[in-house]
């Protein structure tokens, strides 16, 4: 890659000993990977050496990143019509809202996170990159096309970043499967793609205690049913409600333990299709089985209280509610989608299942339930995996690198 001149500015020929401005944009604001991701990193840069501006769509479900930054005195920058769905005149108003801001910031740098961010923050700099040259890193999660759409659509999605591409210096993906994809469907920005995985702090985690876990659960979901402190073996999830998630075969799959009291299924999250999710545990008759129960702040930390924890997604990147549970100690089920197959040697730290298969679901949770010694196994070898394999120090460390470039 083409190493810039260390000595000066690359956009306004002024000496380089002022911070380098960072200007990040994320479609959303609630609580999901990317929005972890940015925190994570975000939280983490030296500010003596960054000027960092953050700009996000407003969310319903919750603005958990523009709040958490502001709480850290990073400016933020509410983006009024940046929605995750295509609304094209939104979409418009949104490339010239980000072009003001471009213009106004003068940022060395644009990061773009998740594919509207990614189209039309590159857009409004290619707009200004006359005026302001600053480089743009792309950082996606997982290709927006391997969602699970009809032809047509992928196609449409496919062609956006093929198109858009050409608007970007670098593409930062997080697992091999997405670079491979790049490089098949020639989706090349101006400098290249990179490979950087998740990491996350496995003894800052800040994990509730199993017991103190389970009771804030167990308060939470007490007025469905007085049996519910019988439970003896929870599992559960946490996800945004959201088709790529495949909450509904999770919910099937908990239909073969109707009869068994001693078993809850507990969903953290929320999101469009709650009320789907709702009509099939209704029909399915499991109110007393599967709970629903919303967004919860810091989620990750009630992971102790999932004695197995399942990622049933048709689709994802590298997910880091995976490391989470891993480093919580939770024995883990997860489909083979995106990343989850190079973190999960099956067998041996996790469970693999193929995506939209409840059938499968149901075997791996049984062989799981009748072992417990096997679950302890797994459970340990998975937080080995993510103490060894998949630091955040390294994360942040190869990602400044790409800010120096």
């Amino acid at each position: 890659m083409a190493q810039m001149n260390p000595e000066i500015n690359h956009h306004n020929g002024q000496p380089n000993n002022l911070k380098k401005r960072l200007l990040f944009v994320v479609t959303q604001s609630e609580y999901g990977g990317a929005q972890r991701f940015l925190y994570s990193l975000i939280s983490r840069l030296d500010r003596s050496k960054y000027e960092i501006v953050l700009a996000a769509g407003s969310n319903q479900n919750g603005d958990f990143l523009l709040n958490q930054l502001t709480k850290l005195g990073i400016p933020t920058k509410p983006l009024k019509n940046l929605k995750r769905d295509i609304t094209p005149v939104s979409d418009l108003k949104t490339v010239f809202e980000l072009k003001r801001i471009i213009q106004d910031f003068k940022p060395d740098t644009i990061f773009l996170n998740s594919s509207k961010a990614g189209f039309v923050g590159s857009l409004a700099a290619r707009l200004v990159r006359k005026q302001i040259p600053a480089k743009v890193i792309y950082r996606i999660g997982g290709w927006t096309f391997n969602d699970p759409w009809p032809k047509w659509k992928k196609l449409f999605f496919i062609a956006l970043e093929k198109i858009s591409a050409g608007w970007k210096d670098i593409i930062i993906v997080n697992n091999q499967n997405d670079l491979d994809q790049a490089r098949k469907l020639n989706i090349k920005p101006r400098i290249g793609t990179i490979l950087i995985p998740n990491g996350i702090d496995v003894y800052k985690t800040d994990f509730l205690t199993k017991d103190e876990a389970r009771l804030k659960f167990f308060e939470k979901i007490s007025r469905y049913s007085d049996k519910i402190f019988q439970a003896q073996t929870i599992i559960g999830t946490i996800a945004n409600h959201y088709p790529a998630k495949g909450l509904g075969f999770l919910i099937e799959a908990a239909e073969h333990f109707k009869n068994q009291d001693s078993v809850v299924f507990i969903i953290i999250g929320d999101g469009p299709l709650r009320q789907d999710l709702e009509a099939i545990i209704r029909k399915l008759e499991l109110e007393k089985k599967v709970f629903l129960v919303g967004q919860i702040p810091e989620a990750h930390r009630y992971l102790p209280a999932f004695d197995i924890f399942v990622l049933p997604s048709l689709k994802e990147g590298f997910p880091w509610t995976v490391l989470e549970a891993m480093a919580a100690k939770a024995p883990v089920i997860a489909t083979t989608v995106g990343a989850l197959p190079e973190i999960i040697e099956d067998g041996k730290n996790g469970v693999l299942v193929e995506p939209g298969n409840a059938a499968q679901i149901v075997k791996r949770l049984k062989e799981l339930l009748a072992d417990e010694l096997y679950c302890q196994e797994l459970a340990l070898r998975g937080h080995q995996t993510v103490l060894l394999k998949y630091n955040l120090e390294k994360m942040v460390g190869q990602i400044e690198a790409v800010l120096q470039i």
